[in-house]
C-alpha cells in the first residue's frame, strides 16, 4: 500500500506519508480511515514528496468532490502538505479542493517546517 498514516487522538494529529503510485482507491481509503477515526478536525501533516499520481483526470475530480463533501460535514483541522514544486503544479486542482475548507493550509518543502508550523498554530486556529 502506498499510503501510510498515524492518527494520534491525544495530540489530535494525523500524519500521513505517500510512497509510489497512489490510486483513487488508496486516497479514498485514507479519507475513510480519517473519517472513521473522527479525525477530520485534527491537525494534519501529509508528506507526498515520494508519491506519483496514478489517477486519471476524472478520478482526480472524483477525489476533489469527496474531499469537499467531507468539508460540508463539519470542522476541518489545519493542513500542512509537504510536496515538491512539480507536484504542486500537477495537483493544483486537488490543492484547490483542500483549500476550500475554512482552515489554515500551507505547502512546505520539508516535514520539519510543516510540523513546526502546525505546532506553532494557536489552538483556536488549528481547528476552525
Amino acid at each position: 500500500m502506498p499510503l501510510y498514516w498515524t492518527i494520534d487522538s491525544k495530540a489530535r494529529l494525523f500524519t500521513g506519508v505517500a510512497h509510489g503510485d497512489v490510486s483513487l482507491n488508496d486516497a479514498l481509503d485514507l479519507l475513510e480511515a480519517m473519517a472513521g477515526a473522527r479525525a477530520m478536525a485534527y491537525r494534519k501533516l501529509f508528506d507526498g514528496r515520494a508519491a506519483t499520481p496514478s489517477m486519471t483526470a476524472d478520478e482526480l475530480l472524483s477525489l476533489c468532490a469527496r474531499i469537499r463533501a467531507y468539508h460540508d460535514q463539519g470542522m476541518m483541522g489545519a493542513l500542512a502538505l509537504v510536496a515538491t514544486g512539480e507536484q504542486t503544479v500537477v495537483f493544483a486542482r486537488l490543492l484547490g479542493a483542500l483549500a476550500s475548507a475554512e482552515r489554515p493550509i500551507k505547502v512546505f518543502a520539508n516535514p520539519r517546517q510543516a510540523r513546526n508550523w502546525l505546532d506553532d498554530l494557536p489552538k483556536e486556529r488549528a481547528a476552525l
